[in-house]
């Protein structure tokens, strides 16, 4: 079963829906997008790391969980002198907070260089904050780059991502080809519009193949049972009066 908003579907923004379906979304473009361009290329989901509060010290980035403290019994206290002590004591570090946000590389068979990048933007890349500025950062250097890049924005909420002269909309889709930039191409819609089909460009003079992200969203509906988990609560951020009277007639009944 499709879903049943002609464009986006706002409950998917939800925070509570989001990450499941940004990492099942990369996936999904992953699978539409592999027949489209095989033999000559291939597609590869990689992963961006954040690091909400890193470890003062940097040795501990990719090292052990623990750290040695003590590599000799220490003399029982009065209070523990029942305790059996071990020989070695260890302590966790604090914890990092982390966030895996998942992106797709075009490689070319041959040489497996990467020929375009595909960002589906996440909550913290909007947001203002360490995330936003690492992704415009990273953003940045993949448009010096001898790469193309493509990012896709199907959150409502959030400022809008730079440049500053994007048109007015709740929804778009850039994309940066390497022979043309500083130049940039945008696709924008609004939540009662159907979501226009993107162009992913590849090497010359190999033609552009299309993304049709509603029949993403589609699949994904169906194939996760999205209906059945994502209407729990109401849309984020708030639609308005008007919106949320026409967004109620796609709402699937409780019986359904």
């Amino acid at each position: 079963m499709p879903s049943p908003f002609p464009g986006m579907n706002p409950w998917l923004e939800r925070s509570a829906s989001w990450t499941s379906f940004h990492t099942n979304f990369i996936v999904g473009c992953q699978n539409y997008l592999v027949p489209l361009i095989r033999p000559k290329y291939f597609i590869d989901v990689e992963t961006r790391l954040y690091l909400h509060n890193p470890p003062t010290d940097p040795w501990f980035l990719g090292r052990s969980d623990v750290a040695v403290l003590s590599e000799s019994p220490r003399a029982p206290s009065e209070s523990s002198t029942a305790l059996v002590e071990a020989p070695i004591e260890l302590i966790f570090p604090e914890p990092v907070d982390f966030e895996k946000v998942h992106y797709l590389a075009i490689r070319d068979r041959e040489n497996q260089e990467v020929v375009t990048v595909i960002e589906l933007l996440s909550r913290a890349n909007k947001y203002a904050g360490e995330d936003r500025e690492q992704y415009l950062h990273k953003r940045l250097e993949i448009m010096k780059s001898a790469s193309h890049f493509v990012e896709i924005d199907l959150l409502r909420g959030g400022p809008q991502m730079p440049p500053p002269d994007l048109p007015t909309c709740d929804y778009c889709a850039i994309v940066s080809r390497v022979g043309q930039r500083p130049r940039l191409g945008v696709w924008s819609w609004r939540l009662r519009e159907a979501i226009p089909k993107i162009p992913i460009p590849l090497r010359a003079p190999d033609a552009d193949v299309l993304l049709d992200i509603k029949s993403v969203i589609d699949r994904l509906y169906d194939q996760s049972s999205l209906a059945d988990r994502v209407y729990s609560g109401v849309p984020e951020p708030r639609l308005t009066p008007d919106d949320m009277a026409w967004a109620a007639q796609f709402l699937p009944s409780p019986t359904a």
